[in-house]
């Protein structure tokens, strides 16, 4: 059910999730979903929950072969021009961080995600870097969804060469 919602979010948003909404999605009963989640806000917050898990493991994934800081600017050049199976993750993420702005559990997860996405840039960066990073990763993943024009790849390679400046070799 938690796949579930999160294909309704992609969908959907976060105005658009509905216990109706999950259930026709997942293939259950109605009465199945509103069993296991008896309000909005718990299945939204589980579901973003589930959400931040499995995209934890997958970010550190991503980097599990780096080593080189060559091989790293590819993986954050691909991280930001990928295709669909990353788009539908960006706009989670999106749906998450803004439906954020108003509710503290969910503030809660998206700082769980911002500490860890940041500790994997670290180990390549340093902290200070991969807070810079993580911030124009963050939004250059915006800017592609939302741009009707692709950036070229070269585009993105140089700012995120800027942002690493010599930072990848000394990791301060």
């Amino acid at each position: 059910m938690l796949d579930a919602a999160l294909t309704v979010l992609v969908e959907d948003g976060v105005a658009g999730l509905t216990h109706r909404k999950v259930a026709a999605c997942a293939d259950v009963p109605l009465g199945s979903v509103t069993y296991h989640f008896a309000s909005l806000t718990e299945l939204r917050t589980q579901a973003f929950a589930r959400y931040v898990e499995q995209r934890t493991a997958a970010y550190e994934a991503l980097f599990t072969e780096v080593t080189s800081r060559e091989h790293l600017i590819d993986v954050l050049v691909d991280l930001v021009q990928g295709g669909p199976s990353r788009q539908r993750s960006a706009v989670l993420g999106f749906e998450l961080h803004l439906a954020a702005l108003r509710d503290p559990a969910l503030r809660a997860l998206t700082q769980e995600w911002t500490r860890s996405s940041r500790a994997v840039l670290a180990r390549f960066t340093g902290p200070r870097t991969a807070a810079r990073l993580d911030a124009l990763l963050e939004g250059l993943i915006m800017h592609a969804l939302l741009s009707t024009d692709r950036e070229p790849r070269e585009e993105t390679r140089s700012a995120i060469v800027q942002t690493l400046g010599s930072a990848a070799a000394s990791k301060t």
